[in-house]
């Protein structure tokens, strides 16, 4: 039970009583007695048109014949003792003999109902020597006792002014109050908070946010005892050191993740992740072993697939990459075959109306040589042939009249990605999660499959997947936790792409 526990407690406790607290006052201290009346229906039943609804009212018997009935409204009126007391005859303080008066503005009182009394002796009340009376627009009405939770309705008929127009109860009440109320009838408005309500819901809001306030700033002032609490021991298997994590551009949002984590969990460990696609990844590894003078150098290559050479290198299969074919938005087709794909990147079809899509040209967004993404696209889709030529800067044109394909290189999968977006017509591929969260283009299905996570690699179900695996120089084994030195760091959880 620390001091912000207690602060909320109180405050908790503090709200519920003054909810409580706000309902009693209004209904028993302040208005002890209380006559509260609501209009239930107030509809037009002549056939004079004044409410703008475009036709007359279809009218037959007594309302068709009686001429005064052209403009008649009626409406229903209910009177309730909803207060914490009962009301006697001797508790009305108007001086005439009546007790309320019920005023239809700008309407003519023509008959009146009286109706669903709660108790039927309240009948015996609604009588012309006790005041029952009309005249103009207000009807009279007694001086009617009403015990606590009783009512009665009045069914008026009036004529000479349009339906809606405004309903009141006049009179006086010893200790109370006779007002209006709200309800949620069908053809009235939302209940309306009293101010007295409104001002405890903005207080009771006012409370809590400072509250938060309190408990988050005491928290921020209030570090936790060491002595209570004391530091976490560092993960089994951490290294402190420098790593330098290079190769696939594809799996980089993979390793930049783990890479956080590792830090996290691991204090003095440093993990920068500089992927420039993995075959420049395994030349700078090998250059970086090449020029060590002893041991495997603090670089780990990510690698899609295994590249053709792997001398010295030692080599670990960490997770499985799906990949996917991507369309710019302005080609809609849905997938394609292998067949057709190899058909376009040979350069035998050159426009997309050739497989039943827009007219527009076929643009080809590659990666460059030193991308491992790439070898996988020519190994799975293209039956081990390679891409045409480059023929393009922009993607948008050919460097020369005589070029068959319009093909571009980007540096990365993003670099990818975005210019598929981008440019009309255009075609190329990636991580199937990277391609996933730009807009502007879609992914295609291989052949009717779909591409889909855990498939296998070489799975015939969808068959552009890869192993991804880690290398390192030389035989590598990871440092003792104590040692200040650099150590190769990988995770030993499998990750999924």
């Amino acid at each position: 039970m620390n001091a912000q526990n207690v602060v909320a407690i109180l405050a908790a406790v503090l709200g519920v009583v003054a909810s409580f607290a706000g309902v009693w006052y209004e209904r028993r201290v302040l208005r002890r007695r209380r006559i509260g009346y609501r209009v239930q229906m107030d509809m037009p039943i002549g056939r004079d048109n004044r409410h703008g609804r475009g036709r007359a009212d279809i009218r037959l018997g007594l309302f068709s014949d009686l001429p005064d009935m052209s403009d008649a409204t009626l409406v229903l009126l209910r009177i309730a003792n909803d207060g914490a007391q009962s009301i006697a005859d001797t508790d009305y303080t108007r001086r005439a003999l009546h007790g309320l008066a019920a005023v239809f503005t700008e309407r003519i009182v023509r008959g009146v109902a009286v109706t669903e009394p709660e108790d039927e002796h309240l009948l015996d009340h609604f009588t012309p020597s006790n005041g029952m009376a009309h005249d103009g627009d207000t009807v009279h009405l007694p001086r009617v006792p009403l015990n606590r939770g009783q009512h009665y309705k009045l069914l008026v008929l009036l004529s000479g002014g349009s339906g809606g127009s405004e309903v009141r109860v006049t009179g006086g009440i010893r200790d109370g109050v006779v007002a209006r109320n709200r309800s949620t009838t069908v053809d009235d408005k939302s209940p309306l908070f009293s101010r007295f309500s409104r001002a405890i819901i903005i207080g009771l809001t006012l409370g809590i946010v400072a509250l938060a306030v309190i408990i988050v700033s005491g928290q921020d002032a209030v570090p936790a005892p060491v002595a209570i609490r004391p530091p976490t021991p560092p993960p089994l298997g951490c290294a402190t050191g420098r790593l330098t994590v290079n190769g696939s551009t594809a799996f980089a949002p993979v390793v930049q993740e783990v890479a956080r984590r590792y830090q996290t969990d691991c204090r003095g460990s440093t993990v920068t992740v500089a992927a420039q696609g993995s075959n420049k990844g395994v030349q700078d590894l090998t250059k970086a072993g090449a020029a060590a003078a002893s041991g495997s150098p603090t670089v780990l290559t990510v690698y899609d697939g295994q590249p053709e050479s792997r001398a010295h290198l030692s080599g670990l299969s960490v997770a499985l990459s799906t990949f996917a074919v991507v369309v710019n938005n302005q080609v809609p087709l849905p997938g394609l075959t292998s067949t057709s794909i190899r058909s376009i990147y040979r350069g035998d079809i050159a426009n997309w109306n050739q497989l039943g899509g827009p007219d527009l040209p076929i643009r080809l967004v590659s990666r460059g040589a030193d991308s491992g993404t790439r070898d996988v696209f020519r190994s799975r889709i293209l039956d081990g042939v390679g891409e045409p030529a480059l023929t393009s800067q922009d993607c948008l044109h050919t460097s020369s009249p005589r070029d068959r394909v319009i093909r571009c290189e980007r540096d990365d999968t993003e670099g990818v990605l975005s210019t598929v977006a981008t440019v009309p017509g255009a075609i190329g591929y990636g991580e199937l999660e990277a391609a996933g969260a730009v807009h502007g283009l879609h992914t295609l299905a291989l052949d009717g499959r779909a591409p889909v996570d855990g498939a296998t690699a070489g799975s015939p179900l969808y068959p552009f997947v890869e192993i991804e695996h880690a290398y390192t120089y030389g035989e590598s084994r990871p440092r003792a936790p104590s040692s200040p030195a650099s150590a190769t760091i990988w995770p030993g959880a499998a990750v999924r792409t």
